[in-house]
């Protein structure tokens, strides 16, 4: 794979998004056949089991102690846990209870407790009220659209009711290149009432339509923030493709098209092998974005995104304007604010006119977890606090407290202060992570969530990994990392690479597992030289699988 890092100069944001992703980045290898050079001992020694359950390196497989022995993790940590649920005995174990840097394996944590709280058939029902007196086919009031927290809103649903990915998600094209888009139309959700609304026999409305964003409050201290109406992820997607020859413009596309949003591009195509690099910058809240910069004309077409700046307004102008698809008039001015001050204090009594549906949590936690979605893992914080009735995002923390008591997780190995993994106060130990693996096993739900992880070889963003290995197929996994500049050194600091999940043993036993390790650096700057650190990880969940 070439899909590296960028890091000249090195940008916060680019860290964070190494937070959730770098495993996608991994050249595929093979779990046979590897041949690292021997080094000196790290730090854990091959000894008896110590009073905190380490079993050291002793009975590991030759190779992952090769790697974990190599010069490039002497100034490191490393964690690891293998664990047989079914009997409790304890295969591997290295430092189970000290607190590591979790990355996104921390979404194995945040994305239980809605799964468990909302149940894996929970549906989002979003439903849109006439709030006025209605004559005939013309409504004199408004249409309100009541927001739920729907992750997608239709703009990924299949035909089937599944919900769509890609191995490398939209919502990190602008950090990593290759990202690509699903076929589906992001507005899905938006016709599909609209359509209702002309069904029920409405085509005039003198009035307006305001979108209810009451559910919860954003919350800025969740990264990214996760607001009541989402489309399209609160992106706007710009795809830029080389022109016909060096010098033309490029051809630029982008959806979802919704006014006022305004896109304009003068980025030009270059000669093949030329450098391509595409900014682009958004004026006026966000509706008027602009590309410049240049793309090699043998370049596959580029995938850039641009945050919507008020979900709620830009919600509203795609319903009035899909109204008007639909055959429906609306009088009140597209352009102008959402006008929540005209909501009425609650529905009671109100018209349902139409509602959007959703596709069961499973399907949504699966995109979570499958390409490491941190809106929808920080918006998960937000919906268990819908369940506790509050609208503050924080009071979702004690509803997953809540959860992880029941469901025997001891939370104190545990310190999260979002959903997604990234904070920089995130911790967890490799005990916490595989008792929260542990703990699916013993539910109905124990297929449906294991195969809900990227699975080694085969798809999410372990697609591209060890693809010719007999793990392949046999490692169902979270994957994290997070990743900052050393600006003293001149190199990368890893603050963490990490991985827990499955391993399928046959015969139906399905070992817990968590391998990690904190405090390791890069030998220079060069992104790529991170993918040496993935890879070793990949590897070494390939070994476990593997080892009898």
């Amino acid at each position: 794979m070439s899909r590296p890092i960028h890091s000249a100069p090195l940008r916060r944001g680019t860290a964070a998004a190494c937070a959730a992703l770098l495993f996608v980045a991994l050249a595929p290898g093979t779990a046979t056949g590897a041949d690292p050079t021997p080094a000196p001992p790290p730090s854990p020694s091959a000894t008896t089991p110590s009073a905190s359950g380490d079993t050291g390196l002793a009975g590991l497989d030759p190779r992952i102690t090769e790697i974990m022995r190599k010069p490039d993790y002497r100034n490191a940590q490393w964690g690891l846990l293998q664990t047989d649920p079914d009997s409790g005995r304890v295969v591997h174990s290295l430092f189970p209870e000290q607190f590591f840097i979790p990355g996104s394996t921390a979404k194995l944590i945040s994305v239980s407790g809605p799964w468990h709280t909302l149940g894996a058939d929970h549906r989002f029902v979003t439903p849109l009220y006439a709030v006025g007196a209605r004559d005939g086919a013309t409504l004199t009031g408004d249409l309100d659209l009541v927001a739920q927290g729907d992750l997608t809103m239709g703009g990924r649903t299949r035909p089937d009711g599944t919900v769509a990915y890609t191995d490398l998600d939209h919502t990190y094209a602008n950090d990593f290149p290759g990202a690509t888009l699903t076929p589906e139309n992001p507005l899905a959700g938006i016709d599909q009432l609209a359509r209702q609304v002309r069904d029920s026999g409405i085509t005039r409305v003198d009035g307006d339509v305001i979108v209810d964003s009451r559910l919860f409050v954003p919350d800025p201290e969740l990264v990214p923030t996760p607001t009541p109406l989402i489309i399209n992820d609160n992106l706007i997607d710009l795809t830029t493709t080389p022109g016909d020859r060096p010098g033309a413009d490029a051809q630029l596309d982008w959806r979802p098209k919704v006014a006022p949003y305004e896109v304009t591009s003068a980025v030009k195509t270059v000669a093949a092998g030329k450098p391509t690099a595409v900014t682009v910058t958004a004026t006026d809240g966000g509706t008027r974005i602009r590309l410049t910069g240049t793309i090699a004309a043998d370049s596959a077409p580029l995938l850039r995104t641009s945050p919507i700046g008020d979900p709620a307004a830009f919600g509203r102008v795609a319903l009035i304007e899909a109204l008007e698809r639909a055959g429906v008039h609306v009088t009140a001015d597209p352009s102008g604010p959402n006008p929540v001050g005209r909501l009425p204090r609650d529905y009671d009594g109100r018209p349902r006119v139409a509602a959007y549906t959703s596709p069961p949590y499973a399907q949504y936690a699966k995109l979570i977890l499958k390409v490491s979605h941190n809106l929808g893992a920080n918006l998960g914080i937000c919906l268990l606090a819908v369940t506790a009735k509050s609208d503050q995002c924080p009071a979702g923390f004690p509803v997953l407290a809540d959860f992880l008591d029941e469901a025997g997780v001891d939370r104190e190995q545990a310190q999260l202060m979002d959903g997604r993994g990234g904070n920089p106060a995130d911790r967890a130990t490799p005990q916490v992570l595989v008792q929260m693996l542990a703990y699916w096993q013993r539910t109905p739900d124990a297929r449906l969530f294991r195969e809900a992880l990227p699975i080694l070889g085969v798809d999410g963003l372990l697609a591209e990994n060890c693809r010719s290995c007999p793990a392949r197929g046999k490692v169902f996994a979270k994957t994290g990392a997070a990743v900052g500049g050393d600006a003293l050194n001149d190199r990368l600091a890893v603050g963490a690479i990490t991985i827990a999940g499955y391993l399928d043993k046959g015969g139906g036993r399905f070992d817990t597992f968590y391998a990690g390790v904190n405090g390791a650096s890069t030998p220079g700057a060069d992104p790529t030289e991170v993918l040496a650190i993935t890879n070793d990880l990949a590897l070494i969940a390939a070994y476990l699988q593997e080892s009898p």
